[in-house]
């Protein structure tokens, strides 16, 4: 049932509130998704040599400062660190490795949401509208951004569960739908040295690109290939740092719709959720032929 949405815009124009966008479209898939909410945003650039890490912790009682302050030994901070209840997000000067390893060893309850120059991952349980409120995502500008509501069909209501899923730099996924052959996936990658930290399909899913992107394949030729490696249904909405790409599988049994203006690109499990977009009477309406990648990309 998940519903889920993307908004691309393909220029940077003055006003452009891509949060308060975004929100209002998953406002419109409350009722696909009445278990948990979440987004990604692509906005401002970390600083030169540095990264954003978007980290969660289950943990009610958790000290940020405690944490910014151990973390902070070990990799130079290169921004303000920003607290959002049970999320953080830290600027450093850090690969992704490096801090994936040191929060395994020093903070284990502490989890990556997500890492890059420019993504921020949000996610938790509840409606689109608390949610979304709770996050501050009416305020948040940037180029291209993603969302999920889900219902929980195949796995537990927690956060953790929830999509998007970031398992590579700049690269998060959003799913609506179904994999059968994700356990055995996982394995596999998880030999190649992929790590994943539920049991979630959509997990995989977002592995297997990561993996394949970082074999040399660009994210068009990642989601090709899968069309022969993930056996299921599903609708993929991805990002990368200046991309955004809609693939369904062969069958397409899982809903989409695709509408773009001269300004935007914008993709959703149901056309209402594109209606509230501006000039949405003037877009291009259609339906994503099954097998096909639609990607953008800003230069």
């Amino acid at each position: 049932m998940c519903g889920i949405v993307g908004l691309f815009f393909k220029q940077d124009r003055p006003g452009q509130q891509l949060g308060r966008l975004l929100a209002g479209m998953l406002a419109e898939m409350s009722e696909r998704g009445p278990d948990s909410t979440g987004f990604a945003v692509y906005g401002d650039g970390a600083p030169d040599g540095a990264a954003k890490a978007s980290l969660y912790s289950a943990d009610p009682n958790i000290d940020w400062t405690e944490v910014e302050i151990a973390l902070g030994a070990a990799f130079p901070l290169a921004a303000p660190t920003r607290v959002l209840g049970s999320h953080a997000v830290f600027v450093l000067r850090a690969g992704e490795t490096a801090l994936r390893d040191w929060l395994a060893v020093n903070l284990p309850s502490v989890r990556v949401f997500g890492f890059g120059a420019r993504i921020e991952v949000f996610k938790d349980v509840g409606l689109p509208a608390s949610v979304t409120q709770r996050y501050g995502l009416d305020a948040r500008h940037g180029s291209h951004a993603l969302g999920h509501t889900r219902m929980a069909t195949e796995s537990a209501v927690t956060t953790e569960h929830s999509h998007p899923f970031s398992t590579g730099v700049d690269l998060c996924l959003v799913h609506n739908g179904s994999l059968s052959n994700h356990n055995r996936l996982r394995r596999n990658l998880a030999r190649e040295g992929v790590r994943f930290a539920t049991d979630n399909d959509s997990e995989v899913a977002a592995g297997y690109l990561s993996h394949r992107m970082r074999q040399g394949a660009s994210l068009r030729e990642a989601l090709e290939a899968g069309l022969t490696d993930l056996d299921g249904f599903y609708t993929f909405a991805v990002g990368t740092r200046d991309g955004f790409a809609i693939l369904r599988d062969a069958i397409a049994c899982k809903p989409a719709v695709l509408g773009e203006t001269d300004d935007w690109v914008a993709m959703a499990t149901e056309y209402r959720a594109i209606a509230t977009l501006p000039g949405a009477e003037r877009a291009v309406i259609w339906e994503p032929r099954p097998a096909t990648v639609y990607h953008w990309q800003r230069h």
